[in-house]
């Protein structure tokens, strides 16, 4: 084989991998959409009284609640994204690049805690505030989802955690 032919072979097996790949994530959405209806949606006029300012980082993305590594693929809640988070008296809202904005409700939200990774990020320490929050599903009652946020900055983790632990004990 010389070197024009291992090429053409190492460009159709990459070919073959995305290929695969797409299928793949194709196959993921179809059976997460039936997991979630439509998202709620944050009108930022009524967005009052914040609890925190905008805290840069990145959206890791959103699981089912307790298996983060079973990634929801629909809705556009699946793709990790720059952005920023900010929390207010109603609710969570991630401002994300390249990716419609996600809002959770604070009526929705039953927990926040830390972790040190879930599907498409890993970092160890306890580096992502993951919030557990209750979705409305297509078929169902509604879908637990855990939705991972990385601070860019370590100090604004706690500030982070410590707002929305307040919106949690607020509902209870």
């Amino acid at each position: 084989m010389n070197q024009g032919q291992a090429v053409g072979v190492m460009i159709a097996v990459a070919l073959l991998a995305l290929g695969l790949m797409w299928i793949g994530w194709r196959g993921r959405q179809r059976r997460s959409e039936p997991l979630v209806g439509l998202l709620p949606q944050a009108n930022r006029a009524q967005l009052t009284n914040p609890l925190t300012g905008e805290i840069d980082g990145e959206y890791v993305s959103s699981t089912t609640a307790g298996d983060w590594l079973e990634r929801v693929a629909t809705a556009d809640l699946g793709y990790r994204s720059r952005g920023f988070v900010q929390v207010f008296e109603q609710g969570v809202l991630f401002t994300r690049s390249g990716a419609k904005d996600v809002f959770i409700p604070a009526q929705a939200i039953s927990e926040v805690q830390t972790s040190p990774g879930m599907a498409g990020k890993f970092v160890g320490k306890q580096g992502l505030v993951v919030i557990t929050w209750t979705v409305a599903a297509k078929f169902e009652d509604g879908t637990d989802l855990d939705t991972g946020f990385r601070t860019a900055r370590s100090a604004d983790q706690t500030v982070l955690l410590e707002a929305v632990s307040k919106l949690v004990n607020s509902q209870r």
